[in-house]
Formats: structure tokens, sequence, C-alpha cells
């Protein structure tokens, strides 16, 4: 039975630990870095590991930084008394790119999942209290994904922080802008009508 080369089973295997990467897409990624210059599969190498050697998480926000504290954090110019929690620094990246968010994060690596083991200890919701404690934060923006995981966090630091005397606020949820109301599901079209506003 014919099989590849040890070096390209090897290969083929990394990345099939990749997220959405299965078997066959491994395999013609690696068909493809073989394919490559040398000088190019070098300098992809290279900035796996030079990623890997720089960045780091913020003692701030624990988003991913280079610096730390992070650019944000180290921001004069953004809002000290607005944080915005997120569950990943993907979810930083994205509402960095609406250009209309200037306060601080706050990264919490994670959304709670009983299901998966994860629960709020396994967050960083402490290192979140602890930044609160100074007093100088007036509104908390709880930015979690709209799934279960995601609406049991935002319900979770509701609880724990309105208590401390910071409004907390939940973003809106709806239909994406181009979106057909025919495709919808029942849940994003309630959230839509709860989220309404006048016009």
């Amino acid at each position: 039975m014919f099989s590849f080369a040890p070096p390209l089973v090897r290969l083929i295997e990394e990345l099939s630990k990749l997220p959405t990467v299965g078997p066959k897409t491994a395999q013609r990624l690696a068909f493809y870095m073989l394919a490559m210059p040398a000088e190019d599969a070098e300098a992809l190498a290279s900035a796996i590991l030079e990623a890997k050697r720089r960045i780091r998480y913020c003692s701030v926000c624990a988003n991913i930084t280079e610096t730390d504290p992070c650019e944000v954090c180290t921001d004069s110019k953004r809002d000290q008394s607005v944080i915005c929690v997120v569950e990943n620094p993907r979810d930083v990246a994205a509402m960095e790119r609406t250009r209309e968010f200037r306060g601080l994060y706050h990264v919490l690596q994670g959304a709670i999942s009983p299901l998966d083991g994860i629960g709020p200890d396994d967050l960083r919701i402490a290192e979140l209290l602890r930044r609160l404690a100074g007093g100088t934060v007036r509104e908390l923006i709880v930015a979690t994904n709209p799934r279960v995981e995601g609406e049991a966090t935002a319900l979770y630091l509701a609880k724990v922080i309105k208590p401390l005397g910071v409004k907390v606020t939940r973003i809106a949820h709806g239909l994406p802008v181009g979106g057909d109301l025919e495709y919808a599901d029942e849940v994003t079209l309630a959230r839509a009508l709860e989220g309404r506003r006048e016009l």
C-alpha cells in the first residue's frame, strides 16, 4: 500500500491540527508548501516562529500585543471610563475595524461553557473585577458572541458587576445590513425587534 514519505506525513498531521483544516485540506496545503520556493517556505516558518516568540498577552486587558501594556491600554486619547468586554483578540480587531469605539477592552479568553468544562474561574473575570475596583469605569459594554455561551457569559457578568455600581450594557443583536427578513431565523428577528430604536 502506498504511503507518503515520513516528513510529508508529519507536515500533513501538523497542518490538520489547525482549526477548520481537515485531512484533505491539510494534504492540499502540504503539497502547496512543497511546491513553494525554499525562500518562501523559510519566510513562512520564520514568521510563525517570530510571532510565537514576540506576541504575548497584555497584562492589563489580555489582548495580544508585542509591547506590554498594549497600545490601546496606553493610548491617553481613549475613554478610560468605558470598557468593552469581548471573548477573544479577534473580537478586538473586529470592534476596532468599526472605528466607532474609543474606550478600552478586556479580553476574557473564552466564554462560559459548562458542557466544555469552562466556568467563570477559567476566564479572565477576576482580572476584570480588579480593573473595575479602581472606580474610574462607569460603563461596561458586554460584546460576547450571540450564542448560548456568549449569553451565559453576559448574564454572569451583569450579575457580578451591577452591584459594583458600574452600568452594564449589551451590544444589540439583529439583522445584518443587506439581509432579507425571510431568511432570518426567529431568534434573530426577535432580537432585532427588542433592539429597535426610534428614527
